[in-house]
């Protein structure tokens, strides 16, 4: 089970990775300087870069020649409206307008402007009218010439319904201006890779009307197929300048996955850095920036590391992991053997010590620090389930493998260590909630006191002279503080789960010990019902037992409490005990063979564990009902059935020594002792017909001799001088106990 923690341990701090030593807000006193070559990413010049990449990309537009569908149409219809006006003046607004026949309201050149429309509205209906043979129009043919001039403009419009367009109005929509770059794509065209955007787009001019009219070649094809359009080729530009919208729309989707495409392929700006360059100078703060520099360094110092050096590494890391549990184990062995006895105990605590280093190492990690949380609860826990020096070990223990397994730092380790070791102190007894948490208190105040000392020490900032002296303390403080503060949550955390460590470890606190010493429990008030005698005998063992207790610096309460219940056996045959018959039930064992009068006489330890592991009563109070008699000899019944066997010859076997024994165990701590001589002389003393102070005495050291020689107390580890001790306890308290009264007048002997 040790090894398989072992490993488990290593496992929970990586042992074959190399540690992450250093933390935000550390000093470095020396500096520190890169182990190994690694490169870093500039974050700063690699955003710079992808911005620059993410606003060349132009926006897109998708084409959509259906937009200019109609406008042939269109076309034909105005230019009827300008075939049926007789002069300029009667030609329509919207017609003058489209054509550029529009003349200002007022202003300079007004006469000029408007000679040169009317000039042109002569032009358009010479064309559209023509001459009749006779001089004059030929209106009959209007219709046939619109037709034509309109079936020349459609090869006009495919071309520019092909090109896709973009006007004024888009513009200005779009914040483009002319020279502004974008990609003008058919609907279902896919968008170019990042790298070749840059030269598939082009100037929003070159799509803009004015443009395509004027400067550009594309058009020319559809002009020369067109001889009379030709003809009226300037006003007729003006009308598909007005007239024809933009069939280019932008395509905001496209345009932003065009844009995380290009961020996407911009590769890192790094920076490299080579073995020996100082990352943080000496006597520096580490701050945030020099933290991540410090966290590339270590994980390119971990992925140099190969198959064999990771083993190697873990093998000596579970070497010193063995050296640690041998220490430990061997403490155990000769102090605490129960726990190595017990495998459900012993899996108990070494799956604490895995859970506390695995937390510790994983809370010590920026920005929590908080590695002191579950290092105190595991050492304060162990203090309520075993006993402050095993506590004490254990904790130094867990400190030193989370420190060393995380920044490595003596100072650390003794603030860690010392911390642990002041939660454990105070925990001899735990009769409140309250006195868990005044440890943490405690504790608390223990860290921040050795750290700031620690952190003075190191950083030295008291030396005169020396340079941002308070830049160099603030953190210390902080970190004191910050630790202290989860020293506090420590022993709140310990406090709340006082329940659940009392059912993980088999102990009893005296929290629980105060629950179960009231007569409400309802084992107690069955025991008042059905063996009174029994109960008043409890109760009177409970105060002279928990005195004795005290006297030798065992647990007095605990004695006190066990013995409330040890008896609870008898109530199931109540009237076979001296101490609840009744006058017509003194004959009861009569008519039973000595035997069997001790099998029911022995009988109750064994109905008594029944009866309080039903009711949920701890292991330890279950250990004193099995443990009060011990292995002891049921002499009455005993020396009955030697009589009986002397008188009956062939019976001689009936009277074996072994059978007439409690089965035990015997008492195996000091309180379980105390019980069974505290048990043995009240029930002793109610048969003395003068209880003088004398026959006390001479009782009380009879019984304990008969009990020590018959070596009831060989496991429980009380010394000769602690029982007598006890013995003296017990005699006062007995003597007070059966202490004379004074004759009154008128009472009758």
């Amino acid at each position: 089970m040790a090894a398989t923690a072992c490993v488990a341990v290593v496992v929970a701090v990586q042992g074959w990775e190399p540690t992450q030593q250093t933390r935000l807000g550390d000093f470095a006193g020396d500096g520190i300087a890169a182990r190994v070559p690694f490169s870093v990413e500039d974050i700063i010049q690699t955003d710079s870069l992808r911005q620059t990449a993410r606003a060349a990309v132009p926006p897109i537009f998708r084409n959509d020649p259906a937009k200019l569908a109609g406008l042939d149409a269109l076309f034909g219809r105005q230019l009827k409206t300008l075939a049926s006006s007789e002069s300029w003046e009667q030609v329509p607004a919207p017609a003058r307008a489209a054509f550029g026949l529009a003349v200002a309201e007022t202003g300079a050149g007004r006469e000029a402007a408007e000679t040169a429309a009317r000039n042109q509205f002569q032009t358009f209906r010479s064309v559209l009218l023509g001459r009749a043979a006779e001089g004059g129009d030929d209106r009959a043919a209007a219709p046939e010439r619109i037709e034509a001039l309109t079936q020349e403009l459609r090869p006009l419009l495919e071309a520019l319904g092909q090109i896709g367009t973009l006007n004024d109005e888009a513009l200005r929509t779009n914040d483009l201006t002319d020279d502004s770059y974008i990609l003008a794509l058919d609907p279902e065209e896919p968008t170019p890779p990042p790298e070749t955007l840059a030269e598939a787009a082009v100037t929003a001019e070159t799509h803009t009307i004015d443009w395509l009219l004027t400067k550009s070649e594309s058009l020319d094809v559809a002009w020369n197929a067109a001889p009379g359009l030709s003809a009226l080729r300037a006003p007729v530009e003006r009308w598909l300048i007005r007239s024809v919208p933009a069939s280019l729309s932008a395509d905001a989707a496209a345009t932003e996955q065009a844009k995380l495409a290009a961020e996407q392929n911009v590769r890192p700006a790094v920076t490299t850095f080579v073995r020996g360059h100082i990352l943080v100078g000496p006597g520096e703060v580490i701050d945030g920036d020099a933290a991540n520099l410090l966290a590339e360094e270590h994980d390119a110092l971990v992925a140099l590391g190969g198959p064999d050096a990771q083993l190697a590494r873990a093998a000596v890391v579970a070497g010193v992991l063995a050296v640690i549990a041998g220490l430990i184990g061997a403490f155990i062995k000769r102090n605490e053997p129960r726990l190595i006895a017990d495998p459900g105990r012993l899996a108990s605590y070494l799956t604490l010590i895995v859970v506390a280093v695995a937390l510790g190492r994983w809370l010590s990690f920026d920005p929590w620090r908080a590695e002191a949380v579950p290092v105190l609860a595991c050492a304060m826990t162990f203090a309520v389930a075993y006993n402050q020096w095993l506590a004490g070990l254990t904790g130094l223990a867990v400190s030193a493998i989370v420190v060393f397994s995380t920044t490595a730092n003596l100072g650390h380790l003794l603030v860690l260590g010392s911390a642990a070791a002041a939660a454990v102190l105070p925990l001899s007894r735990v009769p409140s909630r309250s006195t868990v948490i005044g440890v943490g208190f405690f504790a608390a105040a223990v860290y921040l006191t050795v750290s700031l000392c620690v952190g003075l020490i190191e950083r030295q900032p008291l030396i005169a002279g020396l340079p941002g002296a308070w830049e160099v303390t603030q953190p210390v403080l902080m970190n004191g503080l910050r630790g202290a503060g989860w020293c506090l949550l420590a022993g709140y955390f310990v406090a709340g789960s006082l329940p659940f460590i009392e059912r993980s470890f088999g102990v009893v606190t005296d929290i629980s010990l105060l629950e179960m010493s009231d007569v409400s429990h309802p084992l107690l008030q069955d025991l008042v019902r059905r063996a009174p005698g029994t109960y008043n005998h409890s109760i009177a063992m409970a105060t002279i037992g928990e005195t004795a207790a005290d006297a030798i610096g065992a647990n007095g309460l605990l004695l006190r409490v066990a013995a409330y219940y040890h008896d609870v056996g008898k109530m199931l045959k109540p009237h076979y005990f001296i101490e609840n018959q009744t006058a017509e039930d003194r004959g009861r064992h009569d008519e039973l063979a000595p035997a069997m009068s001790t099998l029911i006489i022995i009988g109750h330890v064994r109905d008594g564990v029944d009866l309080a592991r039903q009711h949920g009563l701890p292991q330890r109070i279950v250990d004193f009902i099995e443990q009060h008699h011990g292995t002891t000899l049921v002499k009455y019944f005993y020396h009955e059935a030697g009589k009986r066997a002397e008188a009956e010859p062939g019976h001689e076997g009936d009277a074996e020594e072994s059978a007439f024994r409690y089965p035990g165990p015997k008492p195996q701590t000091r309180e379980a002792g105390v019980m069974m001589l505290a048990d043995a002389v009240e029930s002793a003393t109610r048969s003395l017909s003068e209880p003088t102070p004398g026959r006390i005495e001479n009782l009380v050291k009879s019984i304990t001799l008969d009990r020590l020689l018959d070596g009831q107390f060989d496991e429980s580890s009380l010394t000769l001088r602690e029982i007598r001790i006890v013995e003296d306890s017990l005699v006062k308290s007995l003597i007070g106990m059966h202490h004379g009264r004074i004759k009154y007048p008128d009472q009758k002997d």
